[in-house]
């Protein structure tokens, strides 16, 4: 499944419902299935900027692919976490780092954030284009 694939089966599974409340609720229930980063890993450098609650980001480049794993000790901002993760895991660096992830504009996702949580929502972004940056010149 490609990019633009991956996206319109999230917005083709946040149609189903019908308010804000029930889609926070999907959410949260994609956070409890997020894979889980390994405890060690769980280290300042590997936290996110710009977020409220604490967000560790692991990220790792293997066959020209990246590869994140996550956590978080909100159970909103895992949700958020793992639905960036279903889209950019497994691509290029190339892909990752020019992804216009259009998804999270048209199942209303910013617009129902408060405006902290918005924020860590552009940094979670920002955290995983930068990781995959990284990983340009290796994959050339």
């Amino acid at each position: 499944m490609n990019l633009t694939e991956k996206q319109e089966e999230i917005i083709q599974e946040f149609e189903i419902f019908d308010d804000w409340m029930e889609k926070y609720e999907y959410i949260i229930d994609l956070g409890k299935d997020l894979p889980q980063i390994d405890e060690d890993k769980k280290t300042e450098d590997r936290l996110i900027e710009g977020c409220q609650s604490r967000v560790w980001l692991d990220a790792n480049y293997a066959n020209g692919h990246m590869h994140f794993t996550a956590d978080s000790d909100a159970i909103i901002t895992k949700g958020i976490i793992g639905l960036l993760i279903r889209v950019l895991d497994n691509e290029a660096p190339e892909t990752v780092a020019t992804a216009d992830l259009f998804f999270i504009e048209k199942i209303g996702l910013q617009e129902h954030l408060s405006p902290t949580r918005a924020n860590g929502l552009l940094g979670m972004v920002k955290r995983l284009k930068l990781e995959a940056i990284k990983h340009i010149s290796t994959a050339s």
